[in-house]
């Protein structure tokens, strides 16, 4: 049995490595419905983790047990294995350890290295902001160029430079305030994190830089769609738009610290274009059919590694 299950991990984790992945960055429906194609990426690398380190363990274990808990259990238990532990299999358990301690790994040290960053540039920062008087929880740098970001953590920081709002007017300060505010009240930096973390353990696998690209553009996208509802005004598309618009052409996301999510994040020319032409919202029925391949994608390697024992 446990071939079998190693062999079907082993494709599964090759298939969520490069073409699934692919597919999903090449689609065009994530625009539609930012928030759900979020989730699916999601599902994506940790379904894709679980399917190549339980493909190596299972296949290292098998001589211990005809299922992936038999033989864990005979490992902890000191029971001798019952057939014979050849090379490959001493070989496919050490690249499991090294594989699970790396992503593991680097996932901490992504997080402790950015929380270290953030917690510096917000002592900084301290020093030099002032607290706006119209704008509540939003803090002004004397910065020429128009910029505004915001620094997520236990003690969120939103900060627009004087030259923002020299350059916007009223309503367009607002959308910029609201982007920012969606990124630190549905805490945007965490769905990053993971895979910030999978492309600098695998630098050389070429879906780990599309799927953190393909984020962080819906994480902006996302933002956007949460600060039009807090709008008011005519036009709050195309408000939003221009001071996307502005920021980009004033900065280019120059002067935006290190671990900050800022409005010029993200492919601002397809922002702008998905605001001023907004396309058909998904489908309630299609949001619900990948919602559910999402949780079956993270079932499917989970039942491989348990429905033998059963």
């Amino acid at each position: 049995m446990l071939p079998a299950t190693a062999a079907a991990l082993a494709v599964l984790a090759a298939l969520l490595a490069w073409p699934v992945p692919a597919l999903l960055a090449r689609a065009r429906w994530p625009r539609r419905d930012p928030l759900v194609a979020l989730v699916c990426w999601q599902a994506i690398g940790l379904a894709g983790g679980l399917s190549i380190i339980g493909a190596l363990l299972v296949h290292g274990l098998a001589p211990w047990g005809h299922s992936l808990p038999e033989a864990v259990w005979s490992v902890l238990t000191g029971r001798p294995a019952t057939d014979p532990v050849r090379g490959d299999h001493w070989v496919t358990l050490t690249l499991a350890a090294v594989l699970a301690s790396e992503l593991l790994g680097v996932l901490a040290l992504s997080w402790v290295r950015t929380a270290r960053t953030r917690r510096r540039h917000r002592e900084l920062l301290e020093l030099l902001v002032q607290p706006s008087a119209d704008l509540p929880d939003t803090r002004l740098l004397e910065h020429p160029a128009p910029v505004a970001f915001c620094i997520p953590g236990a003690r969120p920081l939103l900060v627009l430079s004087s030259g923002m709002v020299a350059e916007l007017d009223g309503e367009e300060v607002a959308a910029v305030v609201a982007h920012e505010r969606a990124h630190l009240r549905e805490h945007h930096h965490l769905l990053l994190l993971p895979f910030v973390a999978w492309e600098a353990a695998l630098p050389v696998l070429p879906a780990a830089a599309r799927a953190h690209a393909a984020v962080r553009e819906l994480v902006e996208m996302r933002a956007d769609d949460v600060a039009l509802t807090s709008l008011s005004g005519t036009m709050p598309r195309r408000t939003l738009a221009t001071a996307i618009v502005t920021a980009a052409g004033g900065a280019g996301g120059t002067g935006v610290p290190s671990g900050a999510l800022a409005v010029t994040g993200g492919a601002t020319g397809a922002r702008v274009v998905r605001l001023l032409e907004p396309p058909q919202p998904l489908p309630a029925a299609a949001r619900w059919v990948a919602l559910t391949a999402a949780g079956l994608l993270l079932l499917l390697p989970t039942a491989l590694l348990l429905l033998p024992a059963l």
